[in-house]
């Protein structure tokens, strides 16, 4: 059997100096037509526990570029962390692409804008897609059994929401950073729970935060994806940035986010809201990368 090579790189997303990232393999292609969707399955299967995801990138013409997402059970249709990984990558490695501000990103799904700001920013962001906002009842009483904490740190004064910003996400918020970072549940049965409710991940915020430059502390839960928590996500934290907007909890500008459940070693997201027309608001979600491992990938 004749074994295919690929250029491959992990790169971790949102890395800081106190704080690991969110691992993110890449193989890069001439032509996504170059690699079947069973062998990119299988390729995130076998990186499985060494990355989250893995993203499969190829670069369609000067300015755009084509991507495409799996995990170890299945494509996704839009990997935050993955597509700032490759972006910054791809950029930083390019002294024409350096120069340029704006470059373009085509997923399965959506067309999305890359703004580069690496020279003076040291950071990429990515424009989400357009949200489409979905009410939910749920019993608090269970969730809080799922996520292993009492369910009066379940704030009932903020909305329970489901946002599509290009990942399906629960959106819930928890009372206090204690509470959020406490927060412990079991891989199958939340599964289960969001398959059942019709999303692909969670996300937990509490307005409070280890580092007060800091606007919010998140955890994103992505048990439909094959593991239990993504500890630096932009799709979950774009959708949280729109329900923000929506429930008058953040007005246009920048922010930050810290992500994951280690107190002071948090990861740093960070968001951009623009108006785009009277009726339209614009999040971007930006930051840096770091490359860790470059070299080929053999298939057989």
């Amino acid at each position: 059997m004749t074994m295919k090579k690929y250029t491959f790189k992990k790169i971790d997303a949102f890395a800081t100096q106190n704080s690991a990232g969110n691992p993110a393999g890449v193989i890069y292609l001439d032509s996504l037509d170059d690699i079947s969707d069973k062998e990119m399955l299988t390729i995130a299967q076998q990186l499985s526990g060494f990355v989250s995801e893995v993203g499969f990138v190829e670069k369609h013409d000067e300015n755009t570029f084509k991507l495409r997402y799996f995990s170890a059970e299945r494509e996704v249709d839009f990997c935050g962390h993955a597509t700032i990984a490759i972006m910054y990558d791809v950029i930083k490695s390019d002294a024409k692409l350096l120069k340029q501000s704006q470059l373009t990103v085509v997923t399965t799904k959506n067309t999305l804008s890359v703004e580069n700001k690496i020279l003076n920013d040291e950071a990429v962001f990515i424009t989400s897609p357009a949200p489409v906002f979905r009410d939910i009842e749920l019993d608090l009483q269970y969730i809080a059994s799922l996520l292993d904490i009492d369910s009066h740190q379940i704030d009932q004064n903020k909305p329970i929401e489901v946002v599509d910003a290009g990942l399906t996400t629960l959106v819930l918020p928890i009372k206090t950073l204690d509470a959020i970072l406490s927060v412990s549940p079991n891989l199958a049965s939340l599964n289960d729970f969001c398959l059942t409710i019709g999303v692909d991940i969670i996300t937990l915020f509490s307005a409070q935060t280890y580092d007060k430059s800091n606007a919010y502390r998140t955890r994103v839960f992505t048990p439909t994806f094959g593991y239990l928590e993504d500890p630096a996500t932009g799709a979950g934290n774009a959708a949280f940035g729109h329900y923000l907007l929506k429930n008058n909890l953040w007005q246009i500008g920048a922010m930050t986010i810290e992500q994951n459940g280690i107190v002071d070693q948090a990861n740093i997201i960070k968001l951009v809201a623009c108006q785009v027309d009277d009726s339209n608001i614009q999040v971007a979600f930006g930051g840096a990368a770091v490359v860790r491992l470059s070299g080929q990938y053999f298939l057989q």
